[in-house]
């Protein structure tokens, strides 16, 4: 799931209860929460990471992403 704007939390949150995988960032929403901003990519990274280890969904590692997403390893 990749949630747009202000529907990037909730919808990144919904997709991992049903079982999916979220991937944030700038790309899709610059605020951290209403009126401010967010400071990096890894700060909006940090937040969903921390929401899906409270759900008990290990968080995947960037090989463990590029396979989940069919993409060539970086080695």
């Amino acid at each position: 799931m990749a949630g747009i704007g202000a529907a990037q939390l909730p919808l990144g949150a919904l997709a991992m209860v049903l079982g999916g995988h979220v991937r944030v960032g700038f790309e899709d929403n610059v605020y951290y929460r209403k009126g401010e901003l967010a400071s990096s990519n890894a700060q909006l990274v940090a937040r969903i990471a921390r929401i899906s280890r409270e759900l008990d969904r290990a968080v995947a590692t960037p090989d463990e992403a590029r396979n989940i997403l069919g993409l060539r390893s970086r080695r």
